[in-house]
């Protein structure tokens, strides 16, 4: 097992672009630097893709649909080169544990858990790939027989964040392969390692060329060629709900299907009778996980008042005790923040809520050391109608709220333009059931917080998104479906028996 000392003495990452199967320098020669948030060394320099790549890469990618063999294999093939791209990753988890932690400054511990969920999903996506199936219906009369196949959609641009950036593409990716897609991957700039890395699983597995290509670049040159180019088929995003609104306005160009997994402002319902010390360690884990750059943070948590006191000074002495510190080590619970345009806008959420007249309770401040960190933070006093309850913060920053009724909670957790997610907290099955159905969210957590299964689909109302991802029917987001209107005998001439007649 490498030490920390080890992983940073190492020599940065050398990342080419993957374009119809081959690793190639920029064509105009440029290259991006990434330093670690966490240690401000250089970890990774990448060829850094402009428009000819690009267009390259579409190119490759739309000549690999219209005339290679992935669309056009069995599912059984494709499924098996996909469980291939899953083992292959298992292999690497370390590898790729590493690269997360260096680029994006997470615990190792998570960035590891995060690369074997992602294998997992990688062995659903298998499993679908010999499952999507069309439609038949023979109740249409003696002479008709109606069948309804699914094609895959064609070429798929995939932009994922920094925030889970293998997990995330692993969401997508490997759904629009099952289906028979092809697809241009652009990682954010700020953590491309992993994805870089899982060309060459990909490549490794028998992925033929062309299917994928990966371009590291920015989003103003890369992205908008992406989003809007006519060979490219569907949109696949996640990323701010303002990019977001952006990248669909520019899609609409061409009429391109999308799918945006966005933004969140996700509530806790914390009823006065439920388990109090498993509502508090949720409450915990639900802001600090990934230092609350997670679309599911559970940023704010609205408490019972007759046990408001209470929860806020239990919530305030965990915090207290959640270790932040250097994402290599094997103990740390909080590390980096990821970019520092990330971390002046917390901190700028943080002042603002201190001028907004709520208390800061516990943190809200950098924390003075190499690297960009900032302490666990609890801000108590929040009225509904402060910018700290309503905007997403993305960071360790926890907002505290009361309600007296049920009916009144559900009006504070339905009080923002996001739906993503929310949990509800309560030994009392109906006020569970209740609080759920009504809630607008695409995740509602019965008494846990931040779980996920590749079998539960995974999306947004309002304006955290566009469509849902995951779940049996994760492949058929990457089809259209066709009719086939099928005929049986001789058809009559209507004109023909209309002159007759």
């Amino acid at each position: 097992m490498l030490t920390p000392a080890d992983v940073l003495a190492q020599p940065p990452f050398l990342g080419r672009l993957l374009v119809d199967g081959e690793w190639r320098d920029a064509a105009d020669g440029a290259t991006l630097e990434r330093r670690s948030p966490a240690h401000g060394q250089l970890v990774g320099v990448y060829a850094e893709a402009a428009a000819a790549d690009a267009e390259s890469a579409i190119a490759a990618a739309r000549h690999a649909f219209d005339k290679g063999p992935w669309p056009r294999m069995k599912g059984a093939e494709r499924a098996a080169t996909l469980r291939a791209v899953a083992e292959g990753i298992l292999t690497r988890k370390h590898e790729l544990a590493r690269m997360e932690t260096l680029e994006n400054g997470k615990p190792v511990a998570q960035a590891l858990a995060e690369i074997e969920g992602a294998a997992d999903l990688w062995h659903y996506a298998a499993s679908l790939a010999r499952t999507l199936h069309g439609d038949s219906y023979n109740t249409l009369g003696e002479t008709t027989v109606g069948v309804v196949l699914r094609d895959p959609i064609g070429v798929v641009s995939i932009i994922t964040p920094w925030n889970f950036p293998f997990l995330i593409v692993s969401q997508k990716l490997p759904f629009a392969l099952a289906a028979g897609c092809t697809a241009v991957v652009k990682p954010s700039e700020f953590t491309s390692g992993t994805t870089v890395l899982l060309g060459e699983i990909l490549l490794s597995a028998g992925v033929p060329r062309g299917v994928v290509n990966i371009l590291v670049g920015v989003g103003s040159v890369v992205g908008e060629i992406l989003v809007t180019h006519p060979d490219v088929d569907m949109l696949s995003f996640t990323g701010s709900t303002a990019v977001g609104k952006q990248a669909v306005a520019r899609a609409a160009q061409t009429l391109k299907k999308v799918s945006m997994e966005l933004g969140g402002k996700n509530p806790q319902l914390v009823f006065a009778d439920c388990d109090f010390d498993a509502a508090v360690d949720a409450a915990a884990y639900g802001i600090y996980f990934n230092a609350g750059q997670c679309c599911n943070s559970g940023s704010r948590v609205l408490v019972q008042d007759s046990i408001a006191d209470r929860f806020l000074a239990a919530i305030v002495e965990q915090s207290r005790d959640v270790r932040v510190g250097d994402p290599l080590a094997p103990d740390t619970q909080v590390g980096a923040i990821t970019t520092e345009k990330q971390l002046n806008t917390i901190l700028s959420h943080i002042e603002g809520a201190r001028r907004a007249g709520a208390r800061i309770a516990l943190g809200g401040e950098r924390i003075e050391r190499p690297g960009m960190y900032i302490q666990p933070t609890v801000v108590s006093g929040v009225t509904p109608d402060m910018a700290i309850a309503r905007e997403e913060v993305f960071g360790p920053v926890l907002s505290v709220l009361t309600f007296k009724s049920l009916d009144e909670a559900v009006v504070l957790a339905n009080s923002t333009m996001y739906g993503l997610s929310a949990a509800v907290w309560s030994n009392d099955i109906s006020t569970c059931i209740e609080a759920a159905r009504r809630i607008r969210a695409g995740t509602i957590w019965v008494n846990t917080f931040l779980e996920g299964h590749a079998e539960l689909p995974f999306g947004g109302y309002q304006q955290s998104g566009i469509g849902r991802e995951l779940g049996r029917s994760a492949t058929e987001d990457y089809t259209e479906s066709k009719t086939l209107h099928l005929h049986i005998g001789k058809r009559t001439d209507w004109y023909v028996q209309k002159r007759v007649s």
